[in-house]
């Protein structure tokens, strides 16, 4: 198998994954939430969400990616394995604890004064999802991606299954059974809480199922292995790109908590459920970036490593463009899976999936500052990214005109500007042939369609069966132009890598 396909066949089964959590969210999830719950209510929820994201970057400071650069070579793995794992178990233990003590001062400071058992909870979520990093990231390096999918699969179901008992069969039990101890406990008046309390239990299954990872760290072995001067080398490594993860974070999520802020809850609803919609081109990033980072350190000794990466950048390119057309070009039947409050802001999703396809590219570029051990430039950039993502959301949320389409707009700006510095930074640095062109074209012209598809296809063809069917020979014609321009000498098709 060509390492080309090796990477697309792993990028599909962490996919699998991804698409389980995303689809479950997308199909049962997100119609269900947005209709039980009020838009208030639903940005409430998906600004907490903000919050955990950005906590587990600094419950787990990058050690996964400082344990793909110092474990990578087979003799080294135990050693990296050990010494990140118990740093990062220790690490959880203290921060948890601290975060707990102040439980109450940190919802005052989120404006959830009422509910500290909320900021509770999602501590417990992050250090759960923290402990399971290491062990997840072992998966990943020693080329596991079937383990991996199937304890992610396991963690997901747990989650929908308690979502519905505590959302839907709780209720019932509470009414029939009033006054019983057996039922009461549950709150009836506060669904948001019971989203994170089935998120907890999800999250512990999940480190139980990764446990047998752990057993390997007897006392006796931790003594052997545990390296302090190899734990100094990791954390010097891995604290630019905590800056870089926390900048990703406020990128992609702090609109959320800025739309509550200098808007309202609703605004923040609309946006947040309209976002979800985008998971189709977000899953294909994440799955991409899962497979593309080990696969990148573990070949980086090849003599055509630059090549490869250039081919990676180039296939990521190419299904990302025609991701984003087929989903645009049928979001009008998408859009059902959204309750119909919270499909007004459906506006937002052609920019965002750009700004993700913007996103997956920069994950390719971006390995140079990795592999040549320059994660401070990347530092830099990610915050430069950051504060344009910031500035942009404060001048224009609260501008009429714009409004919740600010966050997309931000992240649309802010992923271009990364990509730019770091394609230019890695030509100087650690230089490697894209096909910088052929990428812009597949881009280009997937934008070329869409706009078709938005402005002419309505004209021509106003009975919904004509229109499906040019909206689907649309996506043939790109799909076929993509073939035949890959069929040719300098094609996908025909490298052998």
């Amino acid at each position: 198998m060509s390492l080309l396909k090796q990477l697309a066949s792993e990028t599909a089964i962490y996919g699998l994954s991804s698409i389980l959590s995303r689809l479950v969210n997308w199909i049962i999830l997100t119609p269900y939430l947005t209709r039980i719950f009020r838009q208030g209510e639903y940005g409430v929820v998906n600004d907490l969400y903000t919050w955990i994201a950005l906590l587990l970057v600094l419950f787990t400071y990058r050690m996964e990616t400082a344990f793909f650069r110092y474990g990578r070579q087979p003799q080294e793995m135990d050693r990296a394995f050990a010494t990140a794992a118990l740093s990062l178990l220790s690490s959880t233990l203290v921060f948890s604890i601290i975060l707990l003590c102040f439980s109450q001062p940190i919802a005052a400071l989120l404006h959830y004064t009422e509910h500290p058992e909320y900021v509770r909870w999602f501590v417990g979520i992050v250090a759960m999802d923290a402990i399971a990093a290491i062990p997840f990231a072992r998966l990943r390096l020693e080329n596991r991606p079937l383990h991996f999918a199937l304890i992610k699969a396991l963690g997901i179901g747990i989650n929908i299954i308690f979502l519905f008992f505590l959302l839907e069969i709780c209720p019932r039990l509470s009414e029939a059974y009033a006054g019983s101890p057996f039922i009461d406990w549950y709150r009836t008046n506060d669904k948001i809480l019971y989203v994170f309390v089935a998120n907890f239990i999800a999250s512990f299954a999940t480190v139980l199922l990764l446990w047998p990872q752990y057993r390997r760290l007897r006392v006796r072995a931790v003594a052997s292995l545990f390296d302090a001067q190899l734990l100094r080398q990791m954390i010097l490594y891995a604290l630019p790109l905590v800056l870089s993860a926390l900048a990703a974070v406020v990128n992609s999520l702090i609109g959320i908590p800025m739309l509550r802020f200098l808007a309202d809850d609703a605004t923040a609803g609309i946006y947040s459920a309209a976002a979800k919609l985008a998971v189709l081109m977000n899953l294909f990033t994440q799955a991409f970036n899962y497979a593309a980072e080990p696969f990148f350190f573990r070949h980086a000794d090849r003599s055509d490593a630059r090549a490869i990466y250039a081919q990676v950048a180039q296939a990521f390119a190419l299904v990302g463009s025609l991701v984003f057309l087929g989903i645009m070009l049928y979001i009008d039947v998408i859009q059902y899976l959204l309750g119909k409050d919270f499909r007004e802001g459906l506006g937002i999703l052609p920019i965002l999936l750009f700004a993700n396809l913007l996103l997956g590219l920069y994950y390719s570029v971006s390995i140079w500052f990795k592999l040549s051990d320059k994660t401070t430039i990347g530092g830099y950039i990610a915050m430069g990214g950051a504060i344009i993502t910031l500035l942009v959301n404060y001048l224009f949320i609260t501008h009429p005109a714009v409004g919740y389409y600010a966050p997309a707009w931000a992240a649309l700006v802010c992923y271009g500007a990364m990509l730019s510095a770091c394609y230019v930074l890695g030509q100087r640095y650690f230089p490697v042939q894209y096909p910088v062109w052929r990428i812009a074209l597949y881009m280009l012209l997937a934008l070329a369609f869409y706009a078709l598809d938005a402005t002419l296809l309505p004209g021509l063809l106003q009975h919904p069966v004509w229109l499906y069917v040019g909206k689907t020979l649309l996506l043939l014609l790109y799909v076929a132009w993509l073939f035949h321009m890959e069929r040719g000498e300098s094609g996908l098709l025909r490298k052998k890598i």
